[in-house]
């Protein structure tokens, strides 16, 4: 074969296998900054799961399903008294928004609100299935589900494909709104 041909074959061969997805290592501790960037493949003491496996999950009940994605602000420079929005949310069905929680870094009243949300959420019990997304890519859910396995919860998934990886496979979504913080 000429070297032209193999070097056609090798690229046919490299295309056919698919994307080369970047091998992100799993850090020792909460990603604090950059949160929109490529995601390891595995979160220590959760299990890694796709659309598939959340709507099978779902679908065995009980489970808690968890959109981190934070709860966008009201813009500083709108005047005083102008109405405004923050744009619509579109989540996996049934799933609760507790927005903000995802951060690196919570405040003690974020902390707090985590750890009461989830132990509402659960009724207390540890071993409930736990489910942490927001959107592809954001290492907010890693970090949410990080910390709920840091708060001794047993059944915690992680997944990363999140919003788009829900609705690719032409799974419905609705409007949510941020569970209120105390």
């Amino acid at each position: 074969m000429s070297t032209p041909l193999l070097r056609l074959a090798a690229l046919a061969l490299c295309l056919a296998a698919g994307p080369v997805l970047a091998q992100v290592a799993e850090p020792d501790d909460y990603r604090m900054e950059n949160y929109r960037a490529p995601v390891p493949a595995t979160l220590q003491g959760a299990t890694v799961v796709d659309a598939a496996s959340v709507e099978t999950l779902i679908r065995g009940g009980p489970v808690v399903v968890i959109d981190v994605l934070p709860q966008p602000p009201r813009p500083d420079k709108l005047p005083p008294g102008t109405l405004w929005r923050p744009p619509e949310r579109r989540d996996i069905p049934g799933s609760v928004w507790l927005a903000n929680t995802g951060y690196g870094a919570l405040s003690a009243e974020m902390e707090a609100t985590f750890r009461d949300a989830l132990a509402a959420l659960t009724l207390g019990d540890r071993a409930r299935p736990l489910v942490f997304y927001c959107d592809a890519e954001c290492w907010m859910s890693w970090n949410a589900a990080r910390r709920a396995v840091a708060e001794g919860y047993t059944a915690v998934h992680w997944f990363p494909g999140g919003v788009e990886d829900w609705t690719a496979g032409g799974r419905p979504t609705l409007p949510n709104a941020p569970l209120p913080v105390k």
